[in-house]
């Protein structure tokens, strides 16, 4: 009983039975920090291939994987969430093994490509994972658990890796195989997790599947969702690609700000997200996500201001913008991830989710080239710009609705009364009644 109430306290889950799962995000968020921190400085270190090669190198090799989200959507329905999770685990060590031999233009491409496409199927996939292991009445408090442990383990695996880095060429190979082995570890630990909503979820008919992708995209409220998150994926891309050059060359603050300001949204991310999600979980997720836009552009134009303050208070605001985007971030996550998965009817959620991964797909693609691009046109202009998207996205998430989506599973066919008997069904076998 004590237990419950510190985890009703603190927005926590009941996690009894799921700990291989929460290992295993553990783990891939491990994986991810090493990524996001040392790919390019890798090949930098252990080729002789300029850095403009090296770039060239990993857009390509990530535009490629751009459509993988689709065909992961497909192999999620046929043999589960769990499955692929798994096999993309065991692609994405394979992919960082591979960067051993990766010295070349070509191969730089190649394997980029794999890590990419294995990374974007898991991510496809590990919306459903978090259904599998939730309640029905706890679903925003998992996602908010999931999310915080997401962001602490990418925090510290970022750390790690900027320590090997610091150690030469020996320091990140060593990440490398590392970096696999957290990867494999992930796989090994969902391969063994049989949580017990898998054996209650419907069976997914071959006619059922026929739908395909025709039916996600005739369903316009999800696609309104879709088309709505792209802002809040835009909006992450902020701390990654923009906020360094902003504050070092626009703002000619000091470089340590920088630091600051990621250990400070990492921070209050790990401390923080569970309470936000226990103060809205009982709220519709639409609005938590109209309010998260509404947070975001208002950080927005908070560091839009920076550059008229005068240069001793630059520091101050800089703390008061990135704990408003924070909270922008912690409001987002949660809803949008439930949002996603939630409204997705389950015999087609692999394809649902695959669409809904496109949004981040596409949004982490163009960031960089947006980004910074408006910044060449003026510094405020990126913060123009994300605030209006932001703004915009209101009108298009609160038009999504609260209500689940019908079951697309087929009605059954009468076994003994004729075709317009009473009690014969309605609809033809196989073909899906209308998804609002």
């Amino acid at each position: 009983m004590r237990g419950r109430r510190i985890l009703e306290r603190w927005g926590l889950p009941d996690v009894a039975g799921q700990g291989r799962f929460v290992s295993a995000n553990v783990m891939d968020s491990l994986g991810n920090g090493f990524v996001l921190a040392f790919t390019v400085i890798y090949f930098t270190t252990t080729t002789s291939l300029p850095l403009g090669a090296i770039g060239a190198a990993l857009s390509l090799g990530q535009f490629l994987a751009l459509p993988t989200a689709v065909v992961a959507g497909a192999l999620i329905d046929r043999f589960g969430p769990r499955r692929v999770v798994v096999a993309a685990n065991a692609v994405s060590a394979a992919g960082f093994l591979a960067f051993v031999a990766a010295d070349t233009v070509w191969k730089i491409a190649v394997v980029q490509f794999v890590v990419q496409a294995a990374s974007s199927t898991y991510w496809t996939a590990s919306r459903s994972l978090v259904l599998l292991a939730a309640r029905s009445d706890d679903q925003a408090r998992w996602f908010g658990f999931v999310s915080a442990l997401r962001n602490i383990g990418g925090g510290f695996g970022a750390a790690v890796a900027s320590v090997a880095v610091a150690t030469g060429s020996n320091g990140v190979r060593a990440l490398v195989l590392v970096n696999a082995l957290t990867f494999v570890i992930a796989g090994w630990l969902i391969a063994g997790w049989r949580p017990a909503s898998e054996q209650d979820a419907p069976h997914r008919s071959r006619t059922t599947r026929r739908g395909g992708y025709a039916t996600v995209l005739r369903d316009l409220r999800y696609l309104r969702l879709v088309a709505a998150n792209v802002p809040f994926v835009l909006a992450a891309s902020v701390l990654p690609v923009l906020l360094a050059v902003y504050i070092t060359e626009t703002l000619h603050a000091a470089a340590w700000l920088v630091g600051a300001c990621m250990v400070g949204n990492m921070a209050l991310v790990a401390l923080a997200q569970t309470l936000v999600t226990r103060l809205i979980e009982h709220r519709r997720p639409t609005r938590v996500l109209a309010l998260a836009a509404v947070v975001n552009a208002a950080a927005f134009a908070v560091f839009a201001l920076l550059l008229a303050a005068p240069g001793r208070t630059v520091a101050a605001g800089l703390l008061l913008a990135i704990t408003v985007f924070t909270l922008a971030e912690m409001l987002s996550l949660p809803a949008s991830g439930e949002l996603g998965a939630s409204l997705a009817p389950e015999p087609l959620r692999g394809r649902y989710l695959g669409v809904f991964q496109l949004s981040w797909s596409l949004g982490n693609a163009l960031a960089p080239a947006l980004l910074t691009l408006l910044l060449g046109y003026g510094p405020g202009w990126p913060w123009v710009v994300l605030g209006a998207l932001n703004l915009l996205a209101v009108p298009l998430v609160l038009s999504v609705g609260a209500g689940a989506p019908q079951d697309l599973r087929p009605a059954e066919p009468a076994i003994c009364d004729p075709p317009g008997a009473p009690g014969a069904p309605a609809a033809e076998h196989g073909t899906a009644p209308p998804h609002p």
